[in-house]
C-alpha cells in the first residue's frame, strides 16, 4: 500500500506506513512504576502514524532507548525493600535518592498480511531487548520500630548487561480516508534476565497483557497528521516477590507536520496513570499509583534502499507531574526498513473484505 500526499502547489509526499509496528518496542525494567518503580508499559511507545495501514509483507524496526531518570522518598525505599536492604514492616524516614541510566537496543521483526481480516489490515510481530541497565541508591535512611532507631547511609549500585523478555504484538487497522483506527494487544514473555535481589535488572520479573486503540488524522492536502493510541495494562503476579502491580491507563499521542517529501517535524507526548493499587506490597507503601506526564520534540526522515524503503525518527520526552516513579527525560532513536510501497496509489479501505 503507498500513500501520496499531495501538498500545496503540486508536490507530492510518500509515507513509509510499515513503521508503527516494527517500532513498538515495550522496555525492560528500566525505574519505571508500579512494582518497585517498574512497569510493562512504557509511555511514549507510540506515536506519529500509529494507526495507518502498513506495506503487506516482512519489516524490521530496531531502536536505540536512552534515559536519564532519578527519585527519592517512596520510589527509591520501594526499591531498598525488593532488594531486602530493609524490612518493609518498620516504619521509615527516606532520605534516599535512585538514578537509572540504561542504554538499551530493541529488534522488532513484524509481517504484515495482504488479505484483509475484518475489514482491515492483520500485522503480528515481537520485540526482541538487548542492553546494559546501571542504578545507584545513595543517601540516608532511617528506620524504627518502637522505641529503637537505626539511620544508614551510604550507596549501593550494581549493572546488568544482557537480553530482556519478548514482546509479541498483533495490531489490526483499518482505513477510511483521511481517518485511520487501529486495535491492539500485546503482552510480556518474562524470559529475561531477572533477579528481585538485584538492583538493575532487564526483564520485569512477571507477565502482562496490554491492550487498546487508536486513532491517526492523516490530511493528504496539508500533510498535516494527528495520532492518539490508548490502551490498559493488566500485570499478573509477580512469582519471586509475590506482588502484583495495579491495572494501568495509558495515552500516547503524536502530530506532526510533513515540510517535503521526506522530512516532518512535530511534537509527541504521552499521559500515565495507575488506577488500582498495588497488592501483596510492604504496608508502608500503601498503594503505591503511579504517574507521569511527558512531552518533548521529534523529526524524522524517509528515504529509499534500494527497493526498499527506510525511516529515521528521533523523539525526545521531558517529563513532569511525576507520583511514585522515577522521572527525567528519555530519548528514542529508530530506524525502520519496510517493502517499498506499491505503484498504486489507493490506499485500503473498510471495503475491502474478502468472502
Amino acid at each position: 500500500m503507498k500513500i501520496q500526499l499531495a501538498l500545496p502547489g503540486g508536490s507530492s509526499l510518500n509515507l513509509i506506513c510499515a513503521i508503527a509496528v516494527a517500532t513498538l518496542p515495550l522496555l525492560p525494567q528500566i525505574s519505571r512504576a508500579d512494582e518497585s518503580g517498574i512497569s510493562f508499559w512504557v509511555p511514549g511507545l507510540f506515536g506519529s502514524l500509529a494507526a495507518v495501514p502498513q506495506t503487506p509483507g516482512w519489516s524490521l524496526g530496531t531502536v536505540y532507548y536512552h534515559t536519564s531518570v532519578a527519585a527519592s522518598g517512596a520510589a527509591a525505599a520501594a526499591r531498598e525493600i525488593q532488594v531486602g536492604r530493609f524490612s518493609p514492616t518498620v516504619n521509615v524516614n527516606v532520605n534516599v535518592n535512585l538514578h537509572a541510566p540504561p542504554d538499551l537496543l530493541f529488534l522488532a521483526p513484524t509481517y504484515t498480511f495482504a488479505t484483509p481480516v475484518l475489514g482491515g489490515q492483520l500485522a503480528v510481530g515481537v520485540t526482541g531487548i538487548f542492553g546494559r541497565n546501571s542504578t545507584t541508591l545513595d543517601g540516608t535512611l532511617t528506620t524504627g520500630f518502637g522505641p529503637f532507631a537505626a539511620t544508614r547511609m551510604g550507596s549501593i549500585s550494581d549493572s546488568l548487561t544482557a537480553f530482556g523478555d519478548l514482546y509479541p504484538m498483533v495490531t489490526l487497522k483499518w482505513n477510511a480516508g483521511v481517518h485511520n483506527y487501529m486495535t491492539y494487544v500485546t503482552g510480556d514473555i518474562p524470559v529475561g534476565a531477572y533477579d528481585p535481589n538485584r538492583l538493575s535488572n532487564i526483564g520485569i520479573g512477571h507477565g502482562a497483557i496490554d491492550a487498546g486503540g487508536g486513532y491517526t488524522y492523516l490530511n493528504p492536502t496539508t500533510g498535516h497528521e494527528f495520532s492518539g493510541v490508548a490502551g490498559f495494562t493488566y500485570n499478573f503476579k509477580n512469582p519471586d516477590t509475590q506482588v502484583q502491580s495495579g491495572v494501568d491507563f495509558h495515552f500516547d499521542w503524536g502530530m506532526s507536520k510533513f515540510l517535503s517529501k521526506q522530512v516532518f517535524v512535530g511534537l509527541v507526548g504521552y499521559a500515565y496513570q495507575q488506577i488500582t493499587d498495588d497488592t501483596g506490597g510492604a504496608p508502608i507503601l500503601g498503594g503505591f499509583r503511579s504517574r507521569v506526564f511527558g512531552m518533548g520534540p521529534q523529526v524524522g526522515y524517509i528515504f529509499p534502499i534500494g527497493n526498499m524503503q527506510g525511516y529515521l525518527n528521533l523523539k525526545g520526552y521531558g517529563e513532569f507531574n511525576a507520583a511514585n516513579r522515577p522521572s527525567g527525560w528519555n530519548t528514542w532513536l529508530t530506524f525502520a526498513i519496510s517493502p517499498e510501497p506499491p505503484a498504486s496509489t489507493v490506499a485500503p479501505t473498510r471495503h475491502m473484505v474478502t468472502k
